[in-house]
């Protein structure tokens, strides 16, 4: 069977069971479009900026666990994708992003809308190839997609010459059976069982266990085994920003999530722990703060990971376990199972000073009657939504306010951008979880910053009919920004005021879709009961004007510990 390249890349994602692909056309990619329009079964998603398709095939791979794909022309239209590859890579998101190229033979002669694209992704990828031979084409897709899901995933880019997607070849299907063997990669999916067991033991010994999960859980859908193990071992849980819904909120050992932004019995807890079980998590500067502070305490750690490089990356490693989070687990479990009982006794005075933190009620706020409070939106987001919705959001104090106010029971229903911090993911990340989940609740918890960076997407909802529920908490200013600058700066607030923001109701129906402006607090319940009932097949934009001087709390300040967290005012 002779194909051409752009036919062999349908193949390719036809069995990889490709739903979507999410792009925009340009000269270099026309005979895959070409392609793209003579099959059926796989839907182009046509969005309004490239970064928005990278971050559309991100929302996807989130929410479903599968790999995303976005497709996107040469020079810029690959040099826009950038942001949206470097923030899948930073949170280790499964996505397969095909770019164009200009023809083989003007490779390296500054041909009209070339870019060195596997030059300027090499620092953000898990891999990339540029593929110069059409014969090459189906086993390099196979690789791609492999790469993209397995070990720790990722996002790998694609780079097609123009020329490579017109020539033909002939098509063996053969490549699809074939087992794919790469030598130089081969993630370690089970733990050791010596260091099983050395872990096992140190958990049931311990007289202040913690358990502090990240992505990992989630990315791996090992939820179920990390719930086990906590109550069979009975022991307190944080999961990280990335990690909520990784463990039930509503269970009576989880304490919130750690950190910077992180609960005060949380932190205390991670601090002070003997024995911290660290979950496919990273150990970073947002969830620990000063390493030297950290390591103050005398505490044994037992880290599992299935990437090695990020054990022992920034915190010494007592017990390093390798291997893919679910199964390690599953091991884990066996292992504590086979064994003695965990003994109650050991951690009874540790669950009441854990309880004495508790009342510190870290997250309490002052209600008013005049301004909208953030915390009361959120809250009652998730009593209206009954915590079903999947929420995404943007960066900044939203995204913390969303973070530590709405209560995650289940794994893929918090989409964010946690390492990279990406401003305008909230949209785009709500437009492939609602193609991929046509039948659920999807909100996009915003601020007036972040939502400009992509809010052209607003056109690529209605041209798809996404009945996405946009909250923004729109405070006038860059709130994150701010409130650093009211904390450190001297109340100095250089660039950090919005001024001249649009008229977001009109806005929004200029787009076609419904637009509501909230001012009261006793408005708020009942225009979001209005937006998931009375228009619940429709996108409703929902301006919220909350409170311009609140500040999202607990706060560790930079290069601080997270002993050292600063509390609400009236607790100073």
């Amino acid at each position: 069977m002779t194909l051409t390249g752009a036919e062999i890349l349908i193949k390719c994602l036809h069995h990889e069971k490709t739903e979507y692909v999410f792009g925009y056309p340009g000269g270099a990619v026309l005979f895959l479009y070409d392609a793209l329009f003579q099959q059926d079964g796989i839907r182009h998603v046509l969005v309004r900026h490239e970064q928005a398709a990278v971050h559309a095939a991100d929302g996807y791979a989130r929410s479903t666990g599968k790999t995303g794909v976005a497709l996107v022309t040469s020079g810029p239209g690959a040099t826009n994708a950038v942001t949206g590859i470097a923030t899948a890579y930073y949170d280790s998101i499964p996505i397969v992003v095909i770019s164009g190229q200009v023809a083989t033979a003007f490779i390296g002669q500054d041909a009209f809308q070339e870019v060195d694209t596997v030059g300027v992704t090499r620092p953000c990828v898990k891999h990339n190839f540029l593929v110069r031979d059409v014969r090459d084409l189906a086993l390099t897709l196979k690789k791609a997609f492999y790469l993209a899901r397995s070990g720790r995933p990722g996002p790998v880019v694609v780079d097609i010459p123009k020329d490579v997607s017109a020539a033909a070849c002939e098509f063996d299907e053969n490549v699809f059976s074939t087992e794919l063997s790469m030598r130089s990669y081969n993630p370690v999916i089970r733990g050791h069982h010596g260091q099983i067991k050395k872990a096992a033991q140190m958990l049931l010994e311990a007289r202040r266990p913690m358990i502090y999960a990240g992505g990992g859980v989630v990315l791996s859908d090992s939820a179920e085994e990390l719930t086990r193990l906590a109550r069979l071992l009975n022991v307190p849980v944080t999961t990280t920003l990335m990690g909520l819904g990784g463990f039930p909120a509503s269970d009576k050992r989880y304490l919130g999530m750690p950190g910077m932004h992180g609960t005060y019995e949380a932190n205390m807890s991670m601090h002070h722990s003997d024995v911290l079980l660290a979950i496919g998590a990273r150990f970073d500067d947002r969830v620990i703060g000063n390493v030297e502070h950290f390591a103050s305490e005398q505490r044994k750690i037992i880290h599992i990971d299935v990437d090695p490089a990020s054990i022992s990356k920034r915190v010494k490693v007592d017990t390093p376990i390798v291997g893919n989070v679910k199964d390690v687990l599953e091991q884990l479990i066996r292992q504590l199972e086979s064994g003695a009982a965990p003994n109650p006794a050991n951690t009874a005075e540790w669950w009441k000073r854990i309880e004495e933190w508790r009342t510190r009620q870290c997250l309490a706020y002052k209600p008013s009657t005049e301004l909208i409070k953030p915390q009361f939106v959120i809250q009652k987001l998730l009593e209206i939504t009954g915590g079903e919705a999947i929420i995404t959001s943007d960066v900044g104090q939203h995204q913390m306010w969303t973070a530590q106010y709405y209560r995650f029971e289940q794994p893929r229903r918090w989409l964010n951008s946690g390492g990279l911090g990406t401003m305008g993911v909230g949209l785009p990340y709500a437009m492939g979880a609602q193609l991929a989940h046509p039948g659920k609740t999807v909100a996009c918890v915003t601020g007036e910053g972040s939502i400009q960076m992509n809010i052209q997407e607003l056109s690529t909802c209605r041209q798809f009919r996404l009945p996405i529920k946009i909250c923004l908490l729109n405070n006038r200013y860059l709130g994150m920004v701010r409130q650093w600058q009211q904390m450190f700066h001297g109340q100095r607030y250089s660039g950090s005021y919005m001024d001249s923001l649009p008229d977001f109701v009109k806005l929004a129906e200029a787009y076609g879709h419904v637009g509501i402006r909230v001012d009261k607090p006793g408005d708020v319940e009942a225009a979001l009961r209005e937006a998931f009932t009375t228009h619940k097949n429709e996108l409703v934009f929902l301006d919220f004007q909350i409170d311009r001087s609140e500040n999202v709390y607990p706060m560790v300040p930079g290069g601080k510990g997270l002993t050292e967290m600063v509390l609400p005012a009236e607790e100073l």
